[in-house]
């Protein structure tokens, strides 16, 4: 809060120090803050934030950020099908409060928008080697799935792939080591997900990456969006 005396901040931390946790930076102070989604199972991890904000002169707007459990990896051996039947469990479950939370907004004449990493390529744009992954955490077929059915043009757009239809990318995480960030071999696996209306208003969307892989502070770089709202 010291470093932006003029934005209000909101925090969900993790169960573990370093581990997960998300937040939400805004200019505007919120009117009310929601963390977890009602789960038992995941709310202690620190994984879902939401907070309500009343721009002055426009839509009301609740906002939330996500961090969708990365699953299991095939060189996990033995607990790879369990982590990533956790995953699955967990889609499942933030599905149907996205649902509940999304009509409510609509109830109270809010946009609703909801961002963060969702640990999912969509699809084959959304990575460079989308052959060699099909069977990999993040593009296999139901979590593609699942991915799809939160997108219809009465729900929820994503945003970025609206303003770049058809084209490889933006990508927003390349592995760490290796030569996939000079190669620019990455995945798009973060997202911001808008309503209708505020979806409509957005201007310009990408990936703010950075000039260098030594400049890199995370194997993720920011998914910006600019609304014209």
């Amino acid at each position: 809060m010291q470093a932006w005396p003029e934005h209000q901040w909101a925090y969900h931390p993790g169960l573990l120090a370093g581990r997960n946790g998300v937040a939400v930076l805004s200019r505007w102070t919120p009117s009310a803050v929601r963390m977890g989604f009602g789960s038992q199972a995941f709310d202690h991890e620190g994984r879902y934030l939401e907070i309500d904000v009343e721009p002055p002169d426009m839509a009301p707007l609740t906002v939330g950020s996500l961090y969708l459990p990365k699953g299991g990896r095939p060189e996990d051996g033995p607990s790879f099908a369990a982590k990533q039947r956790r995953k699955l469990r967990f889609m499942a479950s933030f599905r149907r409060y996205l649902t509940t939370a999304r009509r409510t907004a609509l109830r109270q004449g809010r946009e609703f928008l909801v961002m963060g990493d969702f640990n999912i390529a969509h699809t084959t744009d959304d990575l460079a080697n989308p052959g060699a992954n099909r069977r990999y955490p993040g593009f296999m077929p139901d979590e593609r799935d699942w991915f799809g059915t939160l997108l219809t043009p009465r729900t929820l757009t994503d945003v970025v792939r609206a303003l770049h239809p058809g084209v490889k990318g933006p990508y927003t995480w390349w592995r760490w080591g290796g030569q996939a960030w000079d190669r620019g071999t990455g995945w798009r696996i973060d997202y911001q997900l808008a309503s209708p209306g505020l979806a409509a208003a957005a201007v310009a969307a990408g990936t703010d990456r950075e000039a260098s892989y030594e400049a890199r502070m995370s194997d993720h770089s920011p998914v910006v969006v600019d609304y014209a709202w």
